[in-house]
């Protein structure tokens, strides 16, 4: 049997974390193995994909731990089992409900939260750790003979070079009454400077702490006024002159930035201007995109400021993966959370009503469920799940693995290591062969993955493979397997490449 969480929830990355702008119901409490959560749900009906809405409801969720990050998507209720049959005008219980999607979560702690924008707005504060529009990011001038942390902070104005490429990246903008994201600077009273750098890309809002805008203090070399916004950005672009001697981030002392990006020009404020781009980051930062092209001169232009942008993005969500701040955020996290359940909960449980269990009840056993219907339309747009085995034909051998099929890719994670051994995109499928309880699916130019299922007895899950590829994918079944080498998986890397 698949597992439940896995199997009919789809992960929605642009799933507004609080369901702010929707009718909803939230509930806090204390989990005694998983901490404080605090769970978001929403029934609503479900979009056919044609603009209209179907006859089915699906239930909107967020789960939300200590772990990072939180666990969104929707589950169809058709799919859930429970004693209780669904209609149009009576729902699930939200506790059958939670009790299918996250079978691990004590229900029983579970209270409803109070109603009104501070509930929101502390939610908020737990999603946005994880997931942000906004960012700040800061960006050091560097003159000509200059490298030094010291050096830059102490220079007053910027140069004809600097004003140039401010001008690519962002606008210029008044902050007194600023109403846009201020990434930590006074719009109100001036103390942080007159103007800054501001910009948009795709969805996403940045305020640029630049240097030579913040307040500069005469008698101060360590230029405290400026550092203590740039010194706590975890991007810093450092802006180089010709002449500039090179940078080494080890001149700069700052626990916070970890990811540098030096932008040196080459004869600005010239029709020829180019800029080259490099990276160093902190050890523990993951490596980030979009990469840079060898060699490559970016003209001055909205493409480069994009790269730029995007650049500086990625190195800010890669940070946060890294041990340091993936402890620091859990911390934070969980304090928020405890918050919640202690301080912004009503004494209604979420056990309270009809599906509360008795107390004299003889037996904590709970009566295994049946299996739910299994949806396979494309609606269903995240993957569905399944426990299969696979061949290593290199070493002769069978790997139990999970199957997942979206409307995009065809995934088979390594149930041991937790790692993914093979993906393909689904317009990649040309067709596939079923037998008993063994499946050959065929993609590109015609290789094939053997996937051999392990619950037949109980169901034709083979079937169901059959029925969600034909949703998903162009391919076709055909009776007798495509005379095409199988695809093998080393057992040196544990991966069989993608296409």
């Amino acid at each position: 049997m698949v597992y439940n969480w896995a199997r009919m929830f789809r992960v929605e990355k642009d799933v507004k974390m609080c369901l702010s702008n929707a009718d909803h119901q939230n509930f806090f409490g204390i989990d005694e193995n998983l901490g404080p959560v605090a769970v978001s749900i929403r029934r609503e009906r479900v979009d056919d994909g044609s603009g209209s809405l179907s006859l089915l409801y699906q239930h909107r969720i967020i789960m939300r731990t200590s772990e990072l990050p939180a666990l969104r998507g929707t589950v169809v209720e058709e799919s859930i089992p429970a004693t209780t049959k669904p209609s149009g005008s009576r729902p699930l219980p939200v506790k059958d409900v939670l009790e299918y999607v996250v079978p691990d979560l004590q229900t029983c702690c579970l209270k409803l939260a109070t109603s009104g924008p501070q509930t929101c707005q502390q939610l908020m504060k737990v999603d946005e750790q994880v997931m942000t529009p906004h960012y700040k990011i800061g960006i050091m001038y560097c003159k000509a003979g200059q490298s030094t942390e010291e050096e830059m902070y102490n220079n007053e104005h910027s140069g004809p070079a600097f004003d140039e490429f401010l001008e690519t990246l962002g606008t210029k903008v008044r902050l007194k009454d600023f109403l846009k994201y201020k990434g930590g600077l006074d719009t109100k009273t001036d103390s942080t400077g007159l103007y800054s750098l501001y910009a948009t890309y795709q969805e996403y809002e940045v305020m640029f702490h630049v240097s030579t805008m913040l307040p500069y203090s005469p008698n101060n070399k360590q230029q405290l006024l400026r550092k203590r916004h740039i010194g706590n950005d975890i991007v810093t672009i450092v802006f180089q002159e010709p002449g500039a001697h090179p940078f080494t981030p080890k001149t700069v002392r700052s626990h916070f930035q970890h990811v540098f990006i030096v932008v040196r020009a080459h004869e600005p404020n010239t029709t020829n201007v180019k800029y080259s781009v490099a990276v160093t980051r902190s050890k523990d930062v993951p490596a980030f995109g979009p990469a840079i092209p060898k060699d490559k001169l970016f003209s001055k232009s909205k493409d480069c400021a994009e790269f730029i942008i995007a650049k500086a993005i990625n190195g800010e969500n890669a940070a946060h993966r890294s041990e340091k701040f993936i402890a620091m955020a859990t911390r934070t996290k969980q304090e928020y959370l405890k918050d919640l359940a202690t301080n912004y909960v009503t004494t209604t449980s979420l056990d309270s009503g009809p599906t509360k269990f008795s107390k004299f009840s003889l037996s904590t056993k709970r009566k295994d469920k049946p299996r739910p219907k299994l949806i396979t339309d494309a609606f269903v747009k995240g993957a569905l799940v399944w426990q299969v085995q696979t061949e290593d034909f290199s070493q002769s051998s069978q790997l139990d693995c999970l199957l997942g099929i979206s409307v995009e890719h065809i995934v088979l994670v390594e149930e041991t290591s937790k790692e993914p051994i093979f993906t393909t995109r689904c317009r990649s499928v040309i067709g596939w062969t079923a037998s008993n309880n063994s499946l050959r699916i065929y993609y590109r130019h015609g290789e094939c993955v053997v996937i051999r299922t392990i619950d037949h007895d109980i169901v034709d899950e083979v079937k169901e493979i059959c029925q969600r590829l034909v949703a998903v994918t162009q391919g076709v079944e055909v009776s007798q397997p495509v005379p095409y080498p199988s695809h093998s998986i080393h057992a040196a890397s544990g991966h069989i490449s993608p296409s």
